[in-house]
């Protein structure tokens, strides 16, 4: 008997003890149905075009579906489209058929062409999602369910990036500005139409956001019918939200309590190692530069040896074990090994050396050192503010007098993207689980109409790396392009082009009667979360 008949028929009997039963019934009912996510961070746009942010990406792909998609462990998956195939520089998706979108309107290869052309007019991105379109000369829609893409050149990463572009409705998404849809208008809900497992409902900034279950759905039903996410960026809050029962799940809690909520039985604890990496950024432009003092006006960061000086001062495995409490893995390049391109000669970090820290800023002319000021995000990345910290405080040691920084992360991006900082900590994860991406974005030259170096803003620029990462496009053999890859990170990392931290280990604590596998690009997938068997 439903449990709304059962609570009239008590009603009309008149039994109070027999309502309030019923009424708690209905309660847990709802509350089962329903899960409430504590974010670290609030995604600065719900345009799925907008920024390259995992904090937007795991809503975006929520919301919807591209046409391919990645597991836990990145592995690619057939999504929207059921099928692909590659004939030299021509690559062939087959749509499922049937698909519709939230609001029940049919998706066809017409989406798909609105979808990729209007990547590169969406107005000022801080990370362009122009990246996963490389090489890509032209999109057809061949009949409604065939989608052909022709690259420039053959081209193996492309099925791997379509993971990072998921598909707009075109009918939706029209506008009369050059992108449709303008960001501002998505943020709001206006044109916010995908076909993934959930659908917008509502987003009040810095208070929630809310999903509900897209009855449209072409996939598994999802677990909740509705997703409430709750922007909470101090960590000792979230676990504060999620003991007193205002949450049910919180994306890395802190550290130190790690330890006592394994052991609440109450509670379950996933963990998963992460292919982020949190890396120093240092400025290399120019030879002024902003924050640093006590060079004469120069801008001592163009030096290897300066910057091989920071790198060594580093003690990675000291600051994993303190500051990271073990969540985390001393990192000597900017994707683990193996993970694909990863350079086995760089699978384990280097011990840190002072002594000769100290010595090559002599050789370098900075006998008594600089002052330096290191930008940093608060509650972004697992312990970030510590972190930089503990980084400002091994660099004083050796005679970089350095101070912090650390603001909340859409200030800190703001302050980035203005080259605001001579030197920087910030972290970086790939959903393709390749070193192609990763070096692309952070250390390719920059090349705004080409989709490159969309995240390199100490704009280190070395043509030698940047040929090896253009022959690895074209390679189609994997361990031809591993190894081309291997070697370009293995350039970069003797040059000192970026100074890798550590990897994080993402967690992830929850009720106990919610199952969620923890993700290697640290997404908080909510369609992945089920009730606990």
């Amino acid at each position: 008997m439903p449990a709304q008949t059962a609570f009239r028929r008590t009603l009309r009997r008149g039994t109070m003890a027999a309502s309030v039963a019923a009424v708690a019934a209905l309660a847990f009912a709802a509350q089962a149905r329903d899960l409430v996510v504590a974010l670290k961070t609030e995604p600065t746009s719900m345009d799925p075009q907008y920024h390259a942010l995992t904090p937007n990406i795991q809503l975006s792909q929520t919301l919807f579906d591209g046409l391919v998609c990645a597991d836990a462990d990145l592995a690619i998956k057939p999504c929207l489209a059921e099928s692909w195939k590659a004939e030299g520089n021509t690559w062939t998706f087959k749509l499922r058929p049937n698909l519709k979108f939230s609001d029940g309107s049919p998706l066809t290869s017409a989406d798909v062409v609105f979808t990729f052309d209007r990547v590169a007019k969406v107005p000022n991105s801080p990370s362009s999602f122009k990246i996963y379109l490389q090489k890509v000369d032209k999109v057809e829609a061949v009949d409604p369910l065939t989608v052909r893409i022709t690259t420039s050149e053959p081209y193996p990463l492309l099925a791997i990036n379509m993971v990072g572009l998921p598909i707009m409705s075109s009918k939706a998404a029209a506008g009369p500005a050059p992108e449709g849809k303008t960001t501002t208008e998505l943020n709001s809900g206006d044109g916010l139409v995908g076909a993934g497992p959930y659908r917008f409902v509502s987003w009040k900034r810095g208070s929630e956001i809310i999903f509900e279950r897209n009855p449209n759905y072409w996939g598994p039903k999802p677990a909740w019918d509705k997703v409430i996410y709750r922007p909470i960026s101090n960590p000792a809050a979230r676990v504060a939200a999620l003991l007193a029962g205002d949450v049910d799940m919180v994306e890395d809690p802190p550290t130190d309590d790690l330890e006592r909520l394994r052991k609440d039985p109450k509670l379950h604890v996933e963990t998963k190692a992460s292919n982020r990496v949190i890396y120093v950024a240092l400025d290399q432009h120019g030879d002024t530069t902003p924050g640093i003092e006590g060079t004469n006006g120069k801008n001592p960061l163009l030096d290897k040896r300066v910057r091989e000086a920071l790198s060594l001062a580093i003690d990675r495995k000291a600051l994993v074990d303190r500051i990271m409490g073990g969540v985390g893995t001393p990192a000597a390049q900017l994707l683990p090994y193996p993970m694909f391109g990863a350079s086995k000669a760089l699978s384990t970090a280097a011990k840190p050396d002072p002594a000769k820290a100290k010595a090559l800023l002599k050789e370098a002319g900075y006998p008594d050192g600089f002052t330096l000021v290191l930008g940093a995000p608060n509650g972004r990345y697992i312990n970030d503010s510590k972190v930089a910290q503990t980084l400002a405080a091994m660099w004083t040691r050796v005679g970089v007098k350095t101070t912090i920084d650390s603001n909340a992360p859409a200030v800190f991006f703001k302050n980035r993207d203005a080259y605001a900082y001579s030197a920087y900590m910030a972290g970086w994860g790939t959903a393709t689980g390749e070193m192609s991406n990763t070096l692309n974005s952070l250390l390719v030259t920059p090349n705004k109409e080409k989709g490159q170096g969309t995240t390199n803003r100490s704009r280190y620029s070395n043509p030698a790396m940047d040929k090896l990462v253009a022959e690895s496009a074209t390679q189609m053999d994997d361990a031809q392009r591993a190894a081309t890859l291997a070697k370009a990170s293995e350039l970069a990392m003797a040059d000192f082009a970026m100074l890798p931290v550590h990897f994080e280990h993402s967690v992830w604590a929850m009720k106990k009667g919610i199952a969620f596998k923890g993700r290697a690009d640290q997404q908080t997938m909510v369609q992945y979360a089920t009730v606990a068997k």
